[in-house]
């Protein structure tokens, strides 16, 4: 009997887009990768290496590939709720919502509540004996940070039927509609001055994204191995990557498609229409890309090394950043020199680093992978009757859904540090806690796990 990783890659149905899986392990890859080479950690404190080398700014169109990751969400969050919708009872008035929800939310969520609840209680413990100072302290505000991705992604999952009729109905055109609002809501902040639309933008951008892995899934990219079905995602790449040049050569943009320490306008904190224009420019990449890697993954080998990142990819996702950071303090510890960032010692030094952070990321994701694996399907057997009317599952999960985002978000913000003291951070003007968005969090994930398995009681 084999392990269980062969006996995944083995049982991989013959339908199945193995690119898609591929594409998810490399953008969080490339994201982990991206943060660990821009930490600029001295005795002082945490900098950003795109800040002290401006000119390694252009990198950041490479390396920010978060629109890929949300891109294949789309894809994912499509084929999932139709295939629910085909699996209910005929004449069932039970909530595949809730179902939907529950099933795409469980393997996020385990891994996310573990690293929060074992976090904040290391942060509570370090505080009460008198810590929280130095690095201690900024990591205690950083390893939370990643959080809003999370947050932005139960907001994707939270939106998919909706949106995914309007796409069922307009097709290129539900996309055309959410890049023009975005689009929309960059004149009305820069030519009108209109205050705080452009938080508008952090559903507008993301969600047009999203969009567009809805159109991968009905086969509307033109994606094949046949010239003229690589058309489209040429054009998608070259007129993504076009708009994006211009618009941050002769508009308000910034050239990092990352967020830097004191700029006035960043392309990711609200997203901006540059940001738009790069993940359509990324898409149509990682499209053209698609029939040579294909053949690629069409080897045992390289698809089960595809199954193991993929049952690990959250969890490790979620911890890197507090490898990173555990490797300089253990190195500020042990009185190892710490070079100025961006010196030919600090550039020699590094590929040790990584390889420091790229084990003790290793020995986490061991200690904590087990939360990574999805729990039992929400699908009611052929036997299960549905739900009686009226019991309202759909609500109760989108409730429990509304708390998760606001709460994961909230947290990304306020981070576990002052915790004694009360710290808050301004959540749509409401200031929030650690300890309340922690709670919020809790409570929305029972509600959705309660409306989820309510739909298969007899």
């Amino acid at each position: 009997m084999g392990s269980p990783v062969r006996v995944l890659a083995e049982a991989t149905p013959a339908t199945r887009d193995r690119y898609v899986d591929l594409l998810r392990v490399a953008s969080l890859a490339a994201v982990v990768l991206g943060h660990w080479l821009m930490a600029a950690v001295t005795p002082d404190g945490v900098g950003n290496l795109l800040a002290v080398v401006p000119a390694l700014q252009p990198l950041t169109w490479l390396l920010q590939v978060m629109p890929v990751f949300f891109f294949v969400g789309g894809f994912a969050h499509a084929l999932s709720y139709r295939s629910l919708l085909r699996k209910r009872p005929e004449g069932s008035t039970d909530s595949v919502y809730a179902a939907f929800l529950r099933a795409r939310l469980q393997r996020l969520l385990r891994p996310t509540m573990v690293f929060v609840l074992v976090w904040g209680a290391a942060a509570l413990l370090i505080q009460l004996l008198g810590g929280g100072g130095g690095l201690t302290g900024v990591t205690l505000r950083l390893v939370t940070q990643p959080l809003w991705f999370i947050g932005i992604y139960l907001a994707m999952v939270a939106f998919t039927p909706p949106l995914l009729r309007l796409h069922e109905r307009y097709g290129w055109g539900a996309f055309a509609g959410l890049a023009g609002a975005a689009a929309a809501v960059d004149v009305l902040r820069f030519a009108a001055g209109v205050p705080y639309v452009e938080f508008l933008n952090f559903a507008f951008v993301w969600l047009a994204v999203h969009q567009l892995g809805f159109l991968r899934a009905d086969g509307r990219l033109g994606v094949g191995p046949a010239l003229p079905a690589l058309r489209r995602p040429a054009l998608l790449a070259g007129g993504g990557l076009v708009g994006a040049v211009a618009l941050v050569a002769f508009g308000p943009y910034p050239l990092s498609m990352v967020g830097m320490p004191g700029e006035k306008v960043s392309n990711m904190a609200p997203p901006t229409l540059a940001l738009l224009c790069h993940g359509l420019w990324l898409v149509g990449a990682v499209e053209l890309l698609r029939a040579p890697a294909a053949r690629l993954l069409a080897r045992p080998r390289a698809w089960r090394t595809v199954v193991a990142a993929n049952g690990v990819a959250m969890t490790a996702f979620l911890w890197h950043l507090t490898a990173m950071l555990g490797v300089y303090g253990a190195m500020l510890a042990l009185d190892v020199p710490l070079p100025e960032p961006a010196t030919a010692a600090w550039w020699a030094q590094t590929p040790l680093r990584l390889a420091f952070a790229a084990a003790l990321t290793a020995v986490l994701v061991a200690a904590f992978r087990t939360f990574e694996r999805p729990a039992a399907p929400a699908t009611p057997p052929a036997t299960a009757t549905a739900t009686a009317p009226g019991t309202g599952s759909a609500p109760l999960a989108a409730l429990g859904a509304t708390l998760c985002l606001l709460g994961v978000l909230a947290l990304s913000m306020v981070g576990f540090a002052g915790l004694l003291e009360g710290r808050t951070a301004l959540l749509i003007a409401v200031p929030v806690s650690a300890p309340a968005a922690v709670a919020a969090t809790l409570c929305g994930w029972l509600l959705v796990e309660r409306a989820g398995r309510a739909r298969g009681a007899r």
